[in-house]
């Protein structure tokens, strides 16, 4: 995406050696404002969201929104580096422009992977690109390729450091560091400031330090070397005393957790129990029996080993039922009655287990608030003999669990917030209340431990010979008392993930027969049966798969720069002119952060208060200044509005302030119900582009940044949006120009086709269009003062947007009369009917307005004749051996119709496809044009398989177009060498 609007000059090699003192007439462009390659960036990024591997950063704790790191890593990058365009005296041309850039294209590719995190042969070369453009802004040279250490020292000296004030994960201040600069991060929340503590702070602080376990110190005793890097002693001593702590917890509570003697006479051990809720029936033929709440009796999906629970009735069981696991292929009269439990409906409907009758659900919110909800054991899932299997209940079990009696309870109430927390109404209003009285036992036995574990590590850390130093981590230390209180934090995270897969509200998720979480989605919902984990077993809330989780996160991390985050509310924040801002701000209402944090807030402040008193000085987390539309907490939509906009453009007017020779680069999330809206009512949207124009900011360019899969969005006809959108803004020029609205539209219809074949060139899909063409059309609005409406006054940027997105609309219209006669006939056609047949007086009407004559239609091919009707020429009904150099009626849709038949085919696929493409010579550009035209018109008929085979074809033609100049150059080099002799 090439943007043309930004005022740049090129800075005089050592002029002026202060690397922070830079006039509007020296900016450098960035290559984030010119072109990055986003078809690579969200490729990784999407793949990672789906799968992430061992170590990813986001398993160190739950948030919410987390940017994948492959986007924040590529962002960072190229907001640094300078694109070849701000060096004409190195890079003169625009082919020798567009090779340097290219080639900083596949450096970004490759240093996107996951893979590249820790190959220091990928990531020095990002360094080095990034040294490389600080250097020359400095009138230096830059440090030599081969030396990572110079590389390194250069960038912690003379390179601008990275600031986040939404830190929130700590993904970006992390990337940040991994390239070799100082990071730092702040929230307001601190969940999110712990997290930023764990993964960026923390680990630098302690880079390359052995090991202080006693198992370690043996070996190292008996002359073993300490090879480790980065984090991996810590990652070593947090998995240690992980253990320590397990085997302490099965001292004291490991009686709650009975095995089952199983049939070969071994003894099971339970992977986890599975309960259902129950309430008294409202029948009273019921006697007052207490019934079950089951949203499904099935416990296994696995075809051919279909495992399920049949209820029984049972006068000599207690109220009259029992539950007795089955395993086989149920018939189909029976599957639909074992998928759907005792529901009867959506919500809290169900049927009373013993009479039939109904169950509502003003019945059971009211039993619920009344505190008369019960738990009944549904079956076990038990590991003996190397297998796992599933064990109808015991009674003895469910007395055992009853039992537990835990020594305190997290304190905190939940907020009345029906949007996002949904067991209030049921009864579940305090935190304490979301855990059954064993998993409250378990959870606070092994948090008291982590206190115990703290003094065990310093006293084993100053046995291995660490400074005997009372200075504590939160003030600085890094002795033994400041590594104890490192390695705390981390033992605490473990625990923390035990809580999230250790709650009441955890499903068993009968696909993969494993643990569910308490909040797969942003709030916390009522789960009527759920899964009790066992806290020694092996499953996802085991304190060893959480301590392997953590560890595995520390494994990865390879930093040596330094890093601080801390507790900051972002719109007092008082920047230093060095810094460069890169920031994932929240999403307007998308997400209560601080009302979902309390759920882990109330379980790390018992453990952790006394490490870090600051953090954790409130009773829970700080609400009040949270930038986020919260109606419940602000009385209304169009004051917490009022709220989010003045608060955002009060954050953003401070961060403004900060490096002037670097673009900010700001993300912004979409939720789903943005589809239809965004760009033109979605007030989230709109009021944050307003705060970020109040602010004194212009936008300069905007890249969709896509962690879903938009091809199986579109085939399931869902939101198939970017993720999010990052935002390239400057700071606007003092003397900017005020226009009017007239002038405005007039900028647009002259900026804005360039601009749009730009992105489509820059390789985003057409799915992601809309989005993106934002950014060149706020880049006109931005860049003036103020754009007057008709009657003077300032247009707002909601208005603005809808008047982008009518000329997007305009301007794809007039096309449309670029393409040739038949082709606009069929695009007319397709967007009535599709491939629909229809009379043949449809198509002479629209052939009439075209001045082409139907027969011509049918001869080219476009159209088939079916004698009284006609309809365009479905693909599989495409010749085979179309060629477009042979085509004596060729036409664009042709063009777009055979490459995606071919494509799909399977006979040849891309590179076939590539040949027809290389054959089209100048067409080619006006088919991928047309392929766009399709998806948009497929997409707003809801043909979600249209789409999908448009969205592909276009976003592979520039793939096709390369592979097509290849094949061609490759099959005439043959005849031309004959030629030659």
């Amino acid at each position: 995406m090439h943007n043309s609007n930004q005022q740049h000059g090129t800075h005089t090699p050592g002029a002026n050696d202060d690397r922070f003192k830079m006039t509007t007439s020296s900016l450098r462009r960035k290559l984030i404002e010119v072109s990055i390659p986003i078809e690579a960036i969200n490729a990784e990024s999407s793949r990672r969201k789906q799968k992430a591997p061992k170590g990813y950063p986001t398993a160190i704790h739950k948030y919410w929104a987390q940017r994948p790191v492959a986007a924040c890593r590529a962002i960072l990058f190229a907001q640094l580096v300078d694109d070849p365009s701000a060096w004409p005296d190195r890079f003169p041309t625009d082919v020798e422009q567009e090779v340097e850039r290219q080639r900083l294209h596949r450096i970004i590719e490759r240093m996107c992977l996951w893979d590249s995190s820790n190959d220091d042969s990928v990531m020095d070369l990002a360094r080095w690109e990034i040294a490389r453009s600080v250097a020359w802004g400095l009138g230096q040279e830059p440090p030599s390729k081969d030396d990572r250490h110079a590389i390194l020292n250069f960038l912690e000296t003379k390179a601008p450091p990275v600031y986040d004030p939404f830190s929130g994960g700590a993904s970006i201040p992390l990337e940040a560091q991994r390239l070799g600069l100082r990071a730092f991060g702040s929230d307001l929340n601190p969940v999110a400031v712990l997290i930023g503590k764990s993964l960026v702070e923390i680990p630098p602080k302690f880079a390359g330090f052995a090991p202080v376990n006693p198992k370690s110190r043996v070996e190292l005793a008996r002359g073993a070397s300490w090879s480790g890097r980065g984090a991996q002693g810590l990652a070593d001593d947090v998995r240690f005393y992980a253990n320590w702590m397990r085997e302490e917890a099965i001292k004291r509570i490991g009686n709650l957790y009975p095995t089952v003697s199983m049939p070969s006479g071994s003894q099971g051990t339970v992977i986890a129990w599975l309960w259902a809720r129950t309430i008294k029936s409202p029948d009273p033929a019921a006697r007052g029996a207490m019934v079950p709440l089951v949203s499904t009796f099935l416990l296994s999906s696995k075809e051919g080993r279909k495992v399920w629970v049949v209820p029984e009735l049972d006068d000599a069981a207690p109220n009259g039922y029992k539950f007795v696991v089955t395993t086989g292929i149920p018939n189909k009269a029976d599957e639909s009655k074992i998928r759907n439990g005792t529901k009867s409906g959506r919500g809290s409907n169900f049927t009373c287990l013993l009479t039939g009758s109904p169950i509502s659900d003003v019945y059971v919110k009211s039993e619920g608030m009344a505190g008369r909800v019960d738990v009944r054991l549904l079956a076990m899932v038990v590991e003996a003999d190397r297998a796992r299997s599933y064990v109808s209940p015991m009674v003895s079990h469910e007395v055992i669990a009853a039992e537990a009696r835990p020594d305190w309870e997290p304190d905190g109430t939940l907020p009345n917030d029906p949007r996002s927390f949904w067991t209030v109404q049921y009864g579940l209003n305090t935190y304490a209340s979301l855990f059954t009285k064993r998993q409250l036992a378990a959870l606070t036995t092994l948090a008291d431990l982590v206190g115990e574990a703290c003094k065990k590590v310093c006293a084993d850390a100053e046995l291995a010979g660490m400074p005997v130093d009372g200075t504590s981590l939160n003030s600085g230390g890094s002795g033994a008392a400041a590594y104890a209180q490192a390695v705390a934090t981390y033992l605490a995270l473990v625990v923390d993930r035990m809580v999230f897969y250790g709650s009441s509200l955890c499903g068993w998720l009968t696909k993969d027969n494993a643990m569910g979480k308490s909040m797969p989605q942003q709030g916390l919902a009522m789960s009527w049966d759920f899964a009790e984990g066992n806290p020694f077993g092996k499953s996802s809330s085991d304190i060893t798969t959480c301590a392997k989780a953590v560890s595995d996160c520390l494994d990865e991390i390879n930093c040596r720069s330094p890093g601080v985050v801390t507790q900051t509310d972002a719109s007092r924040i008082e920047y230093a002119p060095q810094y460069v801002v890169s920031t994932d701000p929240p999403y307007y209402d998308n997400i209560g952060y601080a009302d979902l944090s309390d759920f882990f807030y109330a379980w790390l402040k018992p453990m952790l208060g006394a490490i870090y008193p600051d953090i954790f000085r409130t009773l829970a987390t700080p609400k009040e200044n949270e930038l986020v539309a919260s109606p419940y907490r602000h009385g209304g939509s169009d004051a917490a509005e009022e709220f989010f906009l003045l608060g955002m453009r009060n954050a953003i007017s401070r961060l403004a302030t900060g490096n002037s020779a670097y673009p900010i680069t700001i993300y912004y999330a979409f939720k789903q119900q943005e589809q239809s809206q965004i760009g033109i009512t979605s007030p989230g949207w709109s009021s944050f582009l307003q705060a970020i124009i109040d602010a004194g900011l212009g936008v300069d360019g905007t890249w969709p940044v896509r962690t879903e899969n938009p091809s199986r969005s579109i085939a399931q006809g869902t939101n198939a949006l970017a993720s999010s959108i990052v935002l390239v803004c400057r700071k606007r020029p003092t003397d900017a120009l005020t226009i009017t609205r007239a002038e405005f539209i007039r900028q647009l219809r002259r900026e804005l086709p360039a601009a749009i074949d730009d992105i489509r060139r820059a390789g985003v899909g057409p799915v992601d269009m809309q989005q993106s063409v934002i950014g060149p059309g706020m880049g006109v609005f931005s860049r003036h003062a103020k754009v007057l409406e008709d009657d003077d006054s300032a247009m707002e940027v909601k208005n603005a947007l809808a008047i982008i997105n009518r000329v997007w609309e305009e301007i794809d219209q007039e096309l449309d009369a670029a393409f040739d006669a038949e082709t606009q006939v069929a695009l007319a056609w397709f967007a009535t009917y599709g491939f629909d047949a229809r009379s043949s007086g449809e198509l002479i009407t629209l052939a009439n307005a075209k001045n082409i004559s139907s027969n011509a239609l049918f001869h080219s091919g476009v159209f088939e004749d079916l004698r009284g009707k006609t309809a365009l020429t479905p693909r599989e009904n495409l010749p085979k051996n179309w060629s477009p150099s042979k085509d004596k009626t060729f036409t664009i849709w042709e063009c777009v119709q055979h490459t995606a038949r071919v494509l799909n085919a399977g006979d040849g696929g891309a590179e076939a496809a590539g040949r027809l493409v290389a054959q089209m010579g100048p067409a080619s550009d006006q088919a991928r044009k047309l392929a766009y035209r399709l998806f948009e018109i497929a997409t707003q008929k809801g043909w979600s398989q249209e789409a999908l085979v448009y969205n592909e074809l276009a976003q592979e033609w520039p793939h096709l177009e390369e592979t097509g100049t290849r094949v061609t150059q490759f099959t005439t080099q043959p005849a031309q060498a004959a030629f030659d002799l």
